[in-house]
């Protein structure tokens, strides 16, 4: 099957209609000449992976059909993917990466990224949330991406988020996978992993996305009254106020940790701004105020790398491992770990600890960010 005879399927990703109202107006908004932003958040798919140039992720080409779209407005890019991080993680980085560049609209995945569990439609509400109550309210079209090579995807517990808060949602398990479970697609020919699509996999998604909002554009004149009050929460919702913490906004106690004072050059250089340590014994003392509190660390491929351990509280008992041995070899990873869940209200010590480290390491101990979240 090629682009074009794709084209007459595009339109099944479209899952939930939504109130569209505000895509029409960020519609309006370029057709009067004025200038919009155009954002995405997501994971390793939306950042660009396995595709062959940035200009060649699906991002970056429904960016492109804005500008085609609307040549009188100045139309502006932002792409705020990571890979191999979640909605948990994006709850917590949303308000600096995302919405402190006040895009007009944005495309939200973390469908391949986040587990099909209620965990994640609970983190996945809270982004949602902190997008929706943020002073720019950006339009927002959330993506359900899928692996290829099976199926999965976080898609039926995002959807209900989605259906929840009235937002547009399109589908890839319920277009490209369609066409690919059926034989019409090969997987290779989208995808040489079965997750990442390559080029025409990009230009694949970028497709189905645009035939959604080539329909809005067809029903510009169409007006939706949009509830300025958003509905209660469907989940505990506990990660909607979630802060990062790295070295520019904490001052923990260290002992044998230093901080890593290097720039970040983009988005995605993410291994900055956080602290290293080297030897046993090396502890990071934090105060944290929340209910939730999760560790991002790297996870190295390079052997041996050192593991710690996360102590809330001083309940060495419970103590959490933290082990930064990576057993892929794509590349190191930037990993999150829950380290305390329920905790009561109020003030709490978080102190990491090395516990193992080769004589002559052939790496550091790398901690990102701390999240608190109540």
């Amino acid at each position: 099957m090629d682009r074009c005879e794709y084209q007459k399927y595009a339109a099944r990703g479209t899952v939930n209609a939504g109130n569209r109202q505000k895509i029409r107006d960020c519609m309006k908004k370029a057709l009067a000449g004025k200038p919009v932003k155009i954002g995405f958040l997501g994971g390793s798919v939306t950042q660009g992976s396995l595709a062959s140039s940035p200009e060649t992720c699906y991002a970056y080409l429904v960016y492109s059909w804005w500008k085609n779209k609307f040549p009188m407005s100045k139309v502006s890019y932002l792409n705020a993917g990571i890979g191999a991080t979640t909605s948990q993680f994006g709850a917590a980085r949303v308000k600096e990466d995302l919405l402190a560049e006040k895009p007009d609209f944005a495309v939200i995945d973390f469908s391949v990224n986040d587990e099909p569990t209620e965990f994640f439609e609970e983190t996945y509400e809270g982004l949602i949330r902190t997008v929706e109550e943020s002073e720019c309210r950006p339009a927002v079209l959330l993506l359900f991406n899928v692996r290829y090579d099976n199926g999965i995807s976080a898609e039926k517990y995002h959807l209900r988020i989605g259906k929840a808060y009235h937002l547009p949602c399109v589908s890839m398990k319920s277009s490209l996978y369609q066409n690919a479970v059926s034989g019409q697609i090969r997987i290779p020919d989208i995808s040489p992993d079965g997750l990442h699509p390559n080029d025409f996999g990009h230009r694949l998604i970028a497709d189905t996305l645009i035939a959604c909002l080539e329909g809005i554009y067809q029903d510009l004149e169409t007006e939706e009254i949009l509830n300025p009050a958003l509905p209660e929460p469907i989940t505990p919702n506990r990660y909607q106020n979630s802060t990062l913490l790295q070295n520019g906004s904490s001052e923990p106690v260290c002992s044998g940790f230093t901080k890593d004072p290097r720039p970040k050059q983009s988005i995605s250089d993410w291994f900055k701004h956080g602290w290293t340590a080297f030897r046993e014994g090396a502890s990071i003392l934090f105060k944290v105020d929340g209910t939730e509190i999760a560790v991002q660390f790297r996870k190295s491929v390079k052997h041996p790398a050192p593991i710690a351990e996360a102590i809330i509280d001083g309940d060495e008992k419970h103590a959490v491992r933290l082990d930064a041995n990576f057993n892929e070899t794509w590349g190191d990873c930037l990993f999150i770990t829950n380290v305390a869940q329920n905790l009561p209200k109020g003030k709490h010590r978080l102190k990491i600890r090395l516990v193992k480290s080769a004589q002559n390491p052939v790496t550091e101990f790398y901690l990102a960010s701390v999240i608190e979240s109540q």
